[in-house]
């Protein structure tokens, strides 16, 4: 199984041997095949294939019902899968809302996977992405506007989609952002990486956000080594100008992959459930208080659940 700490692997690997390529290369093999996902697979419904850019299909994972209380687009980390998010998104579903996972070509299981090496791939997913609000839009699913979400490298497209001044990739045409994302839930966001976003990028955020991270979130090559690494992870909950509704959530002994349960399958573990269950409470929260339908409510009860110690830290500027 690719190592997909590797994949970030700082700026000079990106432009010099490629995001997803070294990765690849280090590990000799390729993950097995998708299967395609039902309520024995993933619990996601089905697979939509889409045309993400001209002469590239997408296909698109989705889970959950019509959308009672909003719809979430979901992009997953480098070199993974939606099928790998199911602890993740499941909860989303059951929480009535239907989320839009694609297949993004950086993943080990997509078949043109080769020949988007590097930044390339970056450019593919801000078009997948745009592709997939595209169809929501023409669909009527988030005609008041969605919520953006991702984990790792898909952390850093969910923020450029709520206004993150990433670097625009070579051949990518129009504005980063969307308008209809109404706020951000970001699991482990890289820190600043010059070609793809800087902290200054990170502080042009324009929405709430939820910023997720844990104290074993190491990732060597884009974090420090040195047991405080994993706060580099919160850049975007700390670069922007307080006052815009942003949360930083520190899970305590969490690595970033809880260990095992999301992204990377492949794991010894143990799998971090306990407080990926926190994680899911508090961002069924936080997607109730800032989605579109903004309930006060739950805006009220995120902001109770604040608190600086213990083993769930949550923050707010």
């Amino acid at each position: 199984m690719t190592d997909r700490r590797a994949v970030l692997a700082g700026g000079a690997a990106l432009v010099g041997a490629g995001l997803i390529g070294s990765a690849r290369a280090a590990a000799g093999v390729r993950a097995p095949p998708a299967t395609t996902p039902g309520p024995t697979a993933t619990g996601a419904a089905g697979v939509l294939t889409i045309e993400a850019a001209p002469g590239r299909s997408m296909d698109v994972h989705v889970w959950g019902p019509a959308g009672e209380a909003g719809t979430i687009l979901f992009s997953h980390g480098a070199a993974s899968s939606p099928r790998f998010y199911d602890r993740v998104l499941r909860p989303w579903a059951l929480a009535g809302y239907r989320v839009f996972a694609p297949l993004h070509v950086d993943s080990t299981e997509h078949p043109r996977t080769a020949e988007f090496a590097g930044l390339a791939s970056w450019r593919a997913r801000l078009e997948d992405m745009h592709a997939l609000a595209n169809m929501v839009r023409r669909e009527g699913a988030g005609t008041a506007g969605w919520i953006a979400a991702g984990h790792s490298y898909g952390g850093l497209t969910a923020l450029t989609l709520g206004g993150a001044g990433a670097t625009a990739p070579d051949g990518f045409a129009g504005p980063l952002s969307r308008p209809e994302a109404a706020c951000v839930i970001a699991l482990s966001p890289p820190a600043p990486i010059p070609v793809l976003i800087t902290q200054e990028g990170y502080g042009q955020l324009r929405v709430p956000a939820m910023v997720q991270t844990g104290t074993l979130d190491i990732v060597p090559g884009i974090t420090a080594t040195d047991g405080e690494g994993w706060r580099s992870h919160l850049a975007a909950f700390e670069a922007p100008a307080p006052g815009g509704d942003r949360f930083g959530l520190v899970l305590e002994g969490v690595d970033h992959y809880f260990g095992g349960a999301i992204c990377r399958h492949d794991l010894p573990g143990p799998m971090q459930l306990d407080r990926l269950a926190d994680f899911n409470s508090l961002s069924v929260l936080f997607a109730r208080g800032f989605g579109p339908a903004g309930q006060d409510d739950a805006r009220r009860d995120l902001r109770d659940r604040v608190a600086d110690r213990g083993a769930v830290r949550l923050s707010t500027r």
